[in-house]
């Protein structure tokens, strides 16, 4: 699909598997006839212009709920939207898919639990974190540097992730192996909305893991974030109770691996398909940061970011009514001309390198972020120190003129369903 055969009106973003696979075809067409478009099937205004995206982000805390940022409009609200939607929303949250976790509180609630969790993830506990990654990396790499080819999204990257997480919070050792096979389907699945069949919260087969965790923390304290949450309080001295906790400690896991898994596969993709960005990152090894940045840019693995509008809005230059979705595709924004010199081109010397809406702004900009950033630098620095050639596999994706890969069939994640890799050891 190419960007001039993504018609609006023709293609349903949030159910047809096609615009999975050529995400930024779809979304350049989007932008060519508006910035902020709406969308026939589900009435969404679609944001994919920077500026646009900076008034949703910037108008969020009195304009826009996130009690449906990471399902957009599915499954429909239970309720038409009218008078007080915040008190709507209340009545109704239990009725919510992800309602119980962070990314979709609102107000007050969102503010006090986000900082109560922004004081455990302190630079301290991220430093000490940062040692583990590194035994890890060079474990993972160690296992099959020899093989000189790997399936990268599930013998790398989902190991890597998940183990990184679940060190972290301080998931018990004996436990982590089991935490990579526990994660359920993505929550908006296309062909079905599989991740719906399992009820309102798609976590909810980790809540009670998680939920074993805390309360034995508070009965044996360790030197871990588990420990810290399950002591902490809100900013007003009140306890918000070990069934929050959970859910806030599953969001945390669930977002954390997520995430960071699909970043090191692009990653891997970038590295093979552009070799002259390869070669030049090998020589100026303290450009990994940037290099991370830009593939944030190029390939972010959240692509929608959904809001509610709670009053009339505008959204850049276009008005939006009170009670309608309006979804940040990151994706477009990030590839948006008017912000991004030669935006469709791979680039980490860009000035506008860190620009990017990967991880959303404002009031809710991804807590974990720096994690993410952290442990894909070092696995890109292990990596590199011991290959001299890394290569996308020609046999399973084709030769570099007649690329072919496949995209999860998701509305809200971008990943690669797998990535075959090849390379020279040192």
């Amino acid at each position: 699909m190419s960007e001039t055969t993504a018609k609006p009106g023709e293609i349903d973003f949030f159910a047809d598997v096609e615009v999975t696979q050529n995400l930024p075809g779809y979304l350049g067409g989007l932008r060519s006839k508006c910035p902020v478009l709406r969308e026939p099937f589900h009435d969404v205004y679609m944001v994919t212009g920077m500026a646009a995206a900076m008034d949703v982000f910037q108008q969020q805390a009195d304009a826009f709920s996130s009690s449906i940022a990471v399902t957009g409009p599915l499954p429909p609200l239970p309720f038409t939207p009218s008078g007080d939607i915040r008190a709507q929303i209340a009545e109704h949250r239990s009725e919510m898919p992800w309602t119980d976790h962070l990314a979709t509180y609102d107000g007050e609630e969102h503010a006090a639990h986000r900082a109560m969790m922004s004081q455990l993830l302190t630079h301290k506990r991220l430093k000490a974190n940062e040692d583990y990654v590194h035994g890890l990396v060079e474990q993972l790499v160690d296992s099959i540097i020899d093989r000189g080819a790997c399936e990268i999204t599930e013998d790398f990257a989902h190991a890597l992730s998940t183990l990184v997480i679940a060190d972290l919070l301080g998931v018990p050792e004996e436990d982590r192996q089991s935490l990579l096979v526990a994660m359920g389907p993505d929550p908006t699945q296309m062909d079905g909305d599989q991740g719906f069949k399992v009820g309102p919260d798609p976590l909810v087969h980790l809540h009670d893991r998680f939920h074993r965790y805390l309360e034995q923390r508070l009965r044996e304290p360790k030197d871990d974030m588990l420990t810290e949450l399950a002591q902490a309080t809100l900013r007003d001295g009140t306890d918000p109770g070990l069934t929050r906790k959970a859910c806030l400690a599953c969001f945390l896991f669930g977002a954390g691996q997520d995430t960071s898994a699909r970043l090191v596969a692009f990653s891997f993709r970038v590295l093979g398909d552009f070799p002259e960005v390869q070669t030049k990152l090998r020589s100026e090894p303290d450009r990994i940061p940037a290099f991370v940045e830009e593939v944030l840019r190029f390939e972010p693995p959240v692509k929608t970011l959904s809001r509610l509008a709670l009053r009339d809005v505008e959204v850049g230059g276009v008005s939006v009514p009170k009670g309608a979705t309006v979804t940040v595709c990151t994706g477009g924004v990030n590839r948006d001309p008017d912000h991004f010199a030669d935006p469709d081109s791979f680039d980490y010397d860009r000035s506008t390198v860190r620009d990017h809406v990967s991880f959303s702004r404002g009031s809710h900009a991804c807590i974990g972020a720096p994690l993410a950033r952290m442990e894909v630098r070092v696995a890109l620095e292990r990596f590199l120190a011991n290959t001299t050639d890394i290569r996308i596999s020609e046999a399973h994706h084709g030769p570099p003129d007649d690329r072919s890969y496949s995209y999860e069939p998701t509305y809200l994640l971008h990943g690669l369903q797998g990535l075959h890799v090849e390379w020279d050891k040192v």
